[in-house]
């Protein structure tokens, strides 16, 4: 049986179009196309490109539709007419068996479309969504749930808001969690986190988290928890933020900026980009603390359990699904409640070694091997309907 002609949406991933900043989809879309051939199939990367600028993608070969044409999908294509994916590959190359939508952006093709919806935030909760995009995310998400042929979701969680606000069939979805690399289950050398640390002026055994500074990650009372700890304990660790201001941060900059004025132990690295450093960090930290009020995947968490790091976590939305015993949670609408787990997470010692072994065993579940054997089954699934 031949391998599956896939071709796989790596927009997301284009500098031209992205600036060189991968967010979640594009980290997404990237894996896929890294791992995906191992999972036995052929992969294409294709991408919508900028008007008159094909030439300037790197990742994938240019679709015959520009970028912001795509983003308008079926409305500019006359009734009838597909979209022709496989001339790009060349008037004698096979034609595509399925293409992958990973960014929402959906026009008729000549061939299966497998869309991946990363959740129904703006619609579920639109107070946590840029009201510049909310509209446009909306109606790309809709439209990729009315044309796609199959819907990946990333957790059960997400199904049940793609069944109820865009009205996916249940039988159209699958569900694919996200993964993590192999190097993530290493630690790395010690000189190279110990120069990472040492360049961040951070001790090691800090109180770490990851994400973009917006409402739903829920910082302010990230560090109304922090700032309740036991001072010897403040002083003791420090509270280390990672992450770029995002939509509606002002309030969090502030907050950080006033405790790191009054003298506390409260580092922000907004700038961090490189994906190494960022492995140093897990390793450096005593404990990730995640409170977040809505996350469709969560993948700091599984980050951290990969490496051995013992995980304080939101008990909302996908984030129980994700960790699956192995955080420790708390209602992150509670700052007392807060308090006490990242009081406990790093004075508990018999608790942070239960932590670090329940996560490594449930990484183990969440690599993106696994996601892209089980993204070529939904393929060949689809393929065979």
């Amino acid at each position: 049986m031949s391998l599956p002609r896939v071709g796989l949406s790596t927009t997301t991933v284009e500098p031209v179009l992205t600036g060189g900043r991968l967010d979640g989809i594009g980290v997404y879309s990237l894996a896929l196309l890294e791992h995906l051939p191992a999972a036995g199939c052929e992969v294409l990367p294709l991408s919508f490109a900028p008007p008159g600028d094909a030439g300037r993608l790197t990742v994938g070969r240019a679709l015959p539709l520009s970028f912001p044409l795509a983003t308008l999908g079926d409305m500019i294509l006359p009734a009838g007419v597909h979209l022709n994916a496989s001339r790009v590959m060349g008037k004698d190359a096979p034609p595509l068996d399925l293409f992958h939508a990973t960014d929402y952006r959906i026009v008729r093709m000549d061939c299966p479309v497998v869309a991946t919806l990363h959740d129904a935030l703006p619609i579920s909760h639109p107070e946590w969504c840029s009201p510049k995009l909310r509209r446009l995310k909306n109606w790309l998400q809709a439209k990729a749930a009315r044309k796609a042929d199959h819907v990946i979701a990333l957790s059960q969680h997400a199904v049940a808001e793609l069944v109820q606000f865009f009205g996916v069939d249940e039988r159209r979805i699958s569900v694919v969690h996200h993964g993590v690399g192999a190097e993530w289950f290493e630690q790395p050398p010690e000189a190279a986190r110990d120069a990472t640390l040492a360049q961040h002026r951070l001790r090691a055994g800090y109180y770490l988290f990851v994400g973009t500074l917006q409402p739903r990650k829920n910082v302010g009372r990230l560090l109304e928890a922090y700032l309740a700890l036991p001072p010897v304990l403040r002083a003791a660790r420090q509270l280390v933020i990672v992450g770029a201001p995002g939509w509606s941060s002002d309030d969090d900059v502030k907050r950080i900026g006033a405790a790191r004025q009054n003298g506390e132990n409260v580092v922000w690295l907004d700038r961090l980009t490189d994906p190494g450093q960022l492995r140093h960090l897990y390793a450096g930290a005593g404990a990730l603390v995640f409170p977040s009020l809505y996350e469709g995947v969560g993948l700091p968490l599984v980050e951290a359990f990969a490496i051995g790091l013992p995980v304080a976590s939101s008990n909302a939305t996908a984030l129980p699904e994700v960790a699956r015993g192995a955080a420790l949670e708390f209602n992150p609408l509670s700052v007392p409640e807060m308090t006490a787990a990242m009081t406990s997470i790093v004075r508990d010692d018999a608790l942070r070694q239960r932590l670090a072994l329940a996560g490594q065993r449930r990484a183990l579940e969440l690599t993106w091997d696994q996601a892209a054997r089980r993204t070529a089954a939904v393929y060949h699934d689809v393929l065979s309907h």
